[in-house]
């Protein structure tokens, strides 16, 4: 702040001025006030100092960390640590250095601890389950990832250990290594299926789009639930390996996987399939189209074949799980191809009951799903599976209530009313 001081004397005769010999009166005026607009003050980033580190590698803090030596300004320099903070846990602390715009910036960051681990209970599928959990993030200072977890229900056991590895400065790039034995029960099809496996898969992005190549091993044991299983499903039991090479392509533009209001979701995956005596240029390459808001139906192996299951609340609505298409004994067998697709109209509850509160967690749900289900035979031709697709479609229609239970899940409560039911369908 400085004194400003007018030399204008005031006028001693009229609107003329005195004589210069005249003494003159200094009159003192307020001065505008100096202000300095931070945010659009030029600076350079000279240096970057780390408070905290210990086990992280200077490379791949550099790449996290490139944008803020790009600042301009500022408000740029914050919002460029503001991203990189993201992923240190690190406050903010700017120091003047020698030059007038220089800017000295500090993160003080707080490591992950070397071990972390979880216990929680789960029960589905008729069953209870204890799974343990053990991570260890940033194992080799790279942002590396080992996870191992274990699960003791009351009828099955499983376990997974995987090696996660991202690419310095571009996360949505990595690379995983998984081995696991997983054990589950198909009701459904009376079947108890074990896999032992090791697979590998490498993430990616591609313009807007976000890929996935995966290898999978598996060492695959098929068994019977109880005495009454039938014939077609006990003759497939025993032990099989597989190897498979998949796709995967995603395009996810929603605001939300839960209950979105706006976005899309394109799903593509692709299996090529090598049957005996085929060559890699005559693979067939399975397509499936999950249905709206859905997961795609799983699929077994079952005759070196991957086979296909639907209905339930996850493709068709009103029938039960996986009770749709070719059955044997009241055993279901699944299919080589089926089509699944879904309408759904979510709108707030009727006279907005706890409107901006509890109420904003229910939405009212109407939908009408259908999906088909079928055998091939391939030397008929694309027209005449296309045909037998379009053939005894099922479908349901019905309204009900949707529970968000936060951005996990979503609990859903429907009447649903299910037409096109065929001989054999559940």
């Amino acid at each position: 702040y400085s004194t400003v001081h007018s030399l204008e004397p005031l006028p001693a005769n009229g609107p003329d001025f005195g004589a210069l010999g005249e003494e003159a009166e200094f009159v003192e005026v307020e001065p505008e006030a100096k202000q300095e607009i931070l945010e659009n003050k030029d600076v350079v980033v000279q240096h970057v100092h780390f408070d905290g580190l210990g086990r992280t590698k200077d490379d791949i803090i550099i790449c996290e960390i490139g944008d803020v030596f790009k600042a301009k300004n500022l408000i740029e320099a914050i919002e460029a640590h503001v991203l990189a903070a993201a992923l240190f846990n690190a406050p903010l602390l700017l120091g003047e250095d020698a030059l007038p715009n220089g800017l000295d910036v500090t993160f003080e960051v707080t490591e992950l601890r070397r071990l972390t681990g979880s216990y929680n209970t789960m029960v589905g599928n008729n069953e209870g389950s204890m799974v343990l959990g053990l991570k260890l993030p940033n194992l080799l200072g790279r942002a590396e990832k080992v996870t191992f977890q274990f699960s003791y229900g009351t009828k099955e056991t499983s376990y997974g250990l995987s090696f996660f590895k991202p690419r310095p400065g571009n996360f949505e790039r990595n690379f995983s290594v998984n081995v696991y034995k997983v054990t589950g029960q198909f009701p459904w099809s009376s079947l108890r299926e074990t896999d032992r496996g090791v697979s590998a898969e490498y993430s990616f992005p591609v313009w807007k789009t976000s890929h996935t190549v995966k290898w999978d091993g598996v060492w695959r044991e098929l068994g019977c639930l109880s005495r009454a299983t039938s014939f077609a499903v006990r003759k497939e039991s025993g032990h099989s390996l597989k190897s498979s090479l998949s796709h995967a392509m995603v395009i996810d533009s929603r605001n939300s996987s839960i209950l979105p209001r706006r976005g899309a979701l394109l799903k593509v995956n692709q299996v090529p399939r090598l049957g005996r005596g085929e060559s890699h240029t005559g693979a067939r390459f399975l397509y499936g189209t999950p249905s709206f808001n859905s997961p795609a139906p799983p699929a077994c192996l079952w005759k070196g074949l991957h086979l296909f299951y639907l209905g339930g609340p996850t493709s068709v609505r009103g029938f039960s799980m996986h009770s749709v298409g070719p059955q044997s004994e009241g055993d279901y067998l699944g299919g080589e191809a089926y089509w699944a697709g879904g309408l759904h109209l979510y709108t707030p509850l009727p006279f907005r009951p706890g409107q901006g509160g509890f109420g904003e967690l229910f939405r009212t749900h109407f939908f009408l799903n259908a999906g088909n289900l079928c055998n091939l035979n391939y030397g008929e031709g694309p027209q005449a599976h296309i045909r037998k697709l379009a053939e005894c479609i099922r479908w349901s229609y019905g309204a009900g209530i949707v529970l968000r239970l936060g951005n996990i899940a979503r609990l859903e409560l429907n009447y649903c009313v299910p037409m096109g039911v065929q001989p054999g369908d559940r």
